[in-house]
């Protein structure tokens, strides 16, 4: 769902209990809020393309509209992030574990293709070939900050301001992506189940003490 609140079960480890709202009005507050630039756009008072999507997660009903316009209700408006480097338009999938970057996923799509699950290519490549020490430490903030223990973020990268955007939380993470090759799809199914073996122990070891979020 995309809003919910869970009791955690008593004395014993538990994830993303404190993930209880990846809404993309949410996303888009707490990513300003520590990144300390806007995703979120007023249509009423913005000029040219921006992007309309629903609420509420997993929808893929994004699209772009001109701006200034009258907004609908249960629906967000974001500012378009151009992504394009040639005929592809660039995604970076970026799954975590423990409120860390674990691995990208890096997809690419045409420009009809860009608000849809479809993938024309995938590869996987490591955090750091993606991000900077700095960006990754504001991921981890923001993660911290949305109560996400594990799941995967959508984050795109204007070419024009080089900044990085995080649009959409997936607290229930599917994978591995359908365009990857096989061989990588393996391989990030071993990191992740790795990942979360090493989180789970180390909260059942300490399971009165949260894995640290901190930047």
């Amino acid at each position: 769902s995309t809003q919910g609140s869970a009791q955690p079960p008593p004395g014993l480890p538990a994830l993303n209990f404190k993930c209880t709202d990846v809404s993309k009005r949410h996303v888009a507050r707490v990513f300003e809020e520590v990144f300390g630039y806007p995703l979120a756009i007023d249509p009423t008072t913005a000029d040219g393309p921006i992007v309309e999507k629903s609420d509420k997660n997993g929808v893929h009903d994004g699209r772009i509209v001109r701006a200034p316009a009258v907004p609908r209700e249960g629906y967000v408006y974001q500012r378009l992030i151009d992504t394009r480097d040639g005929a592809f338009n660039h995604d970076l999938r970026t799954v975590c574990v423990g409120g860390a970057p674990e691995f990208v996923v890096h997809k690419r799509k045409t420009a009809g293709e860009s608000f849809a699950i479809h993938t024309r290519r995938a590869t996987l490549e490591a955090p750091a070939a993606c991000f900077s020490e700095a960006e990754l430490a504001m991921i981890s903030r923001f993660n911290g900050r949305m109560g996400l223990d594990w799941g995967g973020l959508d984050i795109l990268r204007d070419r024009h301001d080089g900044r990085i955007y995080i649009v959409d939380v997936n607290k229930t993470d599917l994978g591995p992506v359908i365009a990857l090759r096989w061989r990588d799809k393996i391989r990030s199914m071993r990191r992740l189940g790795r990942a979360l073996k090493a989180l789970i122990l180390e909260q059942k070891a300490a399971p009165t003490v949260r894995v640290s979020h901190a930047a």
